[in-house]
C-alpha cells in the first residue's frame, strides 16, 4: 500500500490548521468588536460562505485566483517564483479555506458566550485590552475555541473536491487519503481502498477523542482563575 496520501494528508491538515487556528481567533475576535451592525452581518456572510457553498465551486475560486495565468498566480510565479495550483501547497490552501469557517463560527460563538460584565471588570480595574483578551476573554472561550479547531481539522483532513480542483490528483504530490480513495474506487481497486477509508477512520476518530479529552481536562481544571482574582480587586475597591 502507498502510504503517501497518508503523509501528504497529515502534513497538509498539520500546517492548515496551524493557519486557520490563529487566523479563525483573529477574524473572530475582530468581527465580534465590530460596531457597525450591517457591516457585521455582511462580514459574517462572507467569512461563511465556504462553508454553505459546494467545495468544488470554492476549488473553481481558488483555481481562478491562483491558476498560472491568472493575475495573483502569474504575479507569484513571476516575482516570487511560487507556484500555487497543482502543489502541494494548494491541498494546505484548499483545507484552509474551507476549514476556515468552522473555527470563524465557534471561535466568534464562544467569545460571544463569554459574560461582558467579566470584561467590563477587566477595563475598570485599568487592564488592556491584549490583557483583557488573554487573561479573561480566551480562557473562557477556550472550550468553543477548541472545539473549532477539532471540527476544521477533521475537515482539512478530510477536504476532497476543492483539493481536486486547485491541487489535482499527483500520485505522491498531492494525492490526499479522500483523493486516494476516489483513485483506488475509479480503478477497480477496492481492497486498496478499503485500506485507505480504514485509516481516515481511524486518525479521525483518535483525532476526535484526543481532542476531546483535552477539551474535558481543559474544562475540569479551568484555568480562568483570572474571573475570582477580578472579583476580590473589586470588593477591595
Amino acid at each position: 500500500m502507498d502510504l503517501s496520501p497518508v503523509l501528504i494528508s497529515m502534513k497538509t491538515a498539520a500546517a492548515a490548521i496551524i493557519i486557520t487556528f490563529f487566523v479563525g481567533i483573529a477574524v473572530a475576535y475582530w468581527v465580534v468588536n465590530m460596531k457597525h451592525e450591517k457591516l457585521k452581518m455582511i462580514f459574517d456572510g462572507i467569512l461563511t460562505l465556504p462553508l454553505v457553498l459546494p467545495p468544488t465551486v470554492a476549488g473553481f475560486f481558488l483555481l481562478y485566483i491562483f491558476g498560472v495565468k491568472r493575475p495573483a498566480g502569474k504575479l507569484l510565479l513571476e516575482f516570487l517564483g511560487v507556484k500555487i495550483a497543482f502543489s502541494w501547497g494548494a491541498t494546505v490552501l484548499a483545507a484552509v479555506v474551507i476549514s476556515f469557517p468552522l473555527m470563524y463560527r465557534s471561535a466568534r460563538g464562544a467569545f460571544e458566550l463569554v459574560d461582558s460584565n467579566l470584561l467590563y471588570a477587566g477595563r475598570t480595574l485599568g487592564m488592556s485590552e491584549w490583557s483583557i483578551f488573554w487573561r479573561i476573554l480566551f480562557p473562557n472561550a477556550m472550550s468553543g475555541i477548541l472545539s473549532g479547531g477539532i471540527l476544521a481539522f477533521a475537515r482539512g483532513l478530510g477536504e476532497f473536491g476543492a483539493t481536486a480542483m486547485i491541487a489535482g490528483n499527483i500520485a505522491g504530490k498531492t494525492r490526499t487519503l479522500p483523493l486516494a480513495v476516489y483513485s483506488n474506487v475509479a480503478a477497480g481497486d477496492m481492497q486498496g481502498a478499503y485500506q485507505y477509508v480504514l485509516i481516515l477512520v481511524v486518525i479521525s476518530f483518535f483525532v476526535v477523542t484526543g481532542m476531546n479529552y483535552v477539551t474535558y481536562v481543559f474544562q475540569k481544571y479551568n484555568l480562568t482563575e483570572e474571573v475570582p482574582r477580578i472579583k476580590r480587586k473589586r470588593k477591595q475597591r
